[in-house]
């Protein structure tokens, strides 16, 4: 009876278990083109906490997704940048560093590292003139382990377990194209 006790509580702790998503996201108009600030709530599973910890590093993809929807014929699709960013634990610093496209940080904790890692500040994603000011736009954000980026003997292992599997649930939203600021005048 125990025992039944038991495995019912780990299934019903496996289906609570948090999983990564993506908590908010928007598109910005800047200066220089439109820009995405984003933030998503990473959680590793036992298995990459333990790989990362060894000195693994984990790499990821912010995969964005832009289509224009229209009527009269299938979307336009006018987008698809993807950012990629890397975590590991420095063995002889004895803490975790970020790498975020050219931007590296150290965090002294995995939490911190995490939230570093999930928090998207101006990623320029469109060049000025990409959007038309005032269409509708859809957009897809999602975060996934780059496990082709494994060393050979996990990225073997990582095809057939789901223990190397970390994939947010697509974010989708809809918003119209803000006009572009004017550049601010040079300072005198």
């Amino acid at each position: 009876m125990a025992g039944l006790l038991l495995g019912c509580w780990l299934a019903v702790s496996a289906i609570a278990a948090p999983n990564s998503s993506v908590q908010q996201a928007a598109i910005r108009a800047t200066p220089q083109g439109y820009v995405l600030d984003a933030g998503i709530d990473i959680v590793l599973n036992p298995t990459l906490e333990d790989a990362l910890s060894k000195g693994i590093n984990l790499h990821f993809l912010l995969e964005l997704e832009l289509s224009r929807p229209r009527n009269w014929w299938l979307d336009e699709d006018i987008a698809e940048p993807v950012r990629r960013q890397r975590i590991y634990y420095h063995l002889l610093l004895r803490r975790y560093v970020v790498e975020i496209g050219y931007t590296t940080q150290t965090a002294a904790s995995l939490g911190e590292a995490l939230a570093l890692l999930g928090r998207v500040d101006g990623w320029q994603v469109l060049d000025r003139g990409a959007l038309k000011t005032g269409k509708r736009y859809d957009a897809r954000l999602r975060l996934r382990l780059d496990t082709d980026q494994l060393p050979r003997p996990l990225s073997i292992g990582a095809v057939t377990s789901d223990q190397w599997d970390l994939v947010t649930p697509w974010y989708e939203w809809s918003f119209t194209a803000p006009p572009i600021p004017a550049p601010s005048p040079p300072l005198p």
